[in-house]
């Protein structure tokens, strides 16, 4: 009994980290979601969370992953971005991540604003390229929290519904 408790104090812990994680940048939000999930049917022996309900939020957490880089993508291509600008927001997405909060909030539209310039298009042009990559990755934070909720709720669901 004690174990079991014990795993589910745990559980939260990691649960609520993984949460922070997914709007922080340098905490991997979705995979530690998952983990305390996990945890959290382990310490009921996965009599009421089974392997199909761990799998459905294993795909969810993944989904994450692609929410993030979609949501940029969509948002500098709704600007009307050359594909240089939509390059260059991938590429300040990805190394934004290692600078941290600011970083993620800045590389994206700095990448945009750096491929469109590239493509020999106008500040003007630029800086509306630079504001869909910001706009998308709202969006995209939006989306991996709903993504987050629906993983707890469906966990919540299946284990006391």
């Amino acid at each position: 009994m004690e174990a079991a408790l014990f795993l589910w104090l745990f559980a939260i812990v990691v649960i609520a980290v993984g949460l922070a994680g997914v709007v922080l940048p340098v905490i991997p939000g979705a995979p530690l979601l998952f983990a305390g999930l996990l945890i959290a049917a382990w310490a009921e022996g996965f009599r009421y969370v089974g392997l199909w309900t761990l799998v459905a939020l294993g795909i969810l957490a993944a989904l994450t992953y692609g929410v993030d880089l979609w949501a940029t993508m969509f948002g500098v291509k709704r600007f009307g971005a050359s594909k240089r600008a939509v390059i260059g927001a991938l590429i300040g997405s990805i190394v934004g991540v290692f600078l941290g909060i600011l970083g993620v909030l800045l590389a994206p539209f700095i990448g945009a604003v750096i491929g469109e310039l590239s493509a020999r298009r106008g500040l003007h042009a630029a800086t509306r390229a630079g504001l869909g990559a910001t706009i998308g990755l709202v969006l995209g934070a939006a989306l991996k929290l709903a993504l987050a909720f629906t993983m707890i709720g469906v966990f919540v669901v299946v284990r006391y519904f």
